[in-house]
C-alpha cells in the first residue's frame, strides 16, 4: 500500500467517523503494517477472518485504544484491509494457505 492510498484510507475513515485524523492514522498504520509484517515473516497459514481478528487484537494492544474504537476504525477501512490482504495473497499465496493457481481454475484448459 502506498502512502497516497493510506492517506486516502485515513481521510475516508476520518470523514466517516467522529475520530481525529491522527488517531485514525495511528490505528490504520499499526494494523496494516502488522498485517503485512505477519504474513511476510511467517510460514503459518491464515484465513482472512483469522488474520483480520489478529490484526484487530494486535492494534488494540499496540495502540492502547479501546476495542470498540479499533473495530469501528478497521471496519470502516475494510476495503483497504481487503486490498492489502489480496495483495499479500498474490505475493505470498503459500503463507495464506493458497496454492498459486487458486485464482485461475481454468489454467491449462483448452479454449472454447
Amino acid at each position: 500500500m502506498t502512502d497516497q492510498e493510506l492517506n486516502r484510507a485515513v481521510q475516508y475513515v476520518t470523514a466517516s467517523t467522529s475520530y481525529g485524523r491522527d488517531m485514525v492514522a495511528e490505528i490504520l498504520k499499526t494494523g496494516l503494517s502488522e498485517m503485512t509484517a505477519l504474513v511476510m515473516q511467517t510460514s503459518e497459514q491464515f484465513e482472512r477472518d483469522v488474520l483480520l481478528e489478529y490484526v484487530c487484537q494486535w492494534t488494540i494492544k499496540r495502540t492502547g485504544y479501546p476495542e470498540p474504537l479499533i473495530r469501528e476504525v478497521l471496519g470502516c477501512a475494510s476495503r483497504w484491509l481487503d486490498e492489502v490482504y489480496e495483495e499479500i495473497s498474490k505475493r505470498q499465496p503459500e503463507a495464506l494457505g493458497l496454492s498459486s493457481d487458486d485464482d485461475d481454475d481454468d489454467k491449462g484448459a483448452e479454449p472454447v
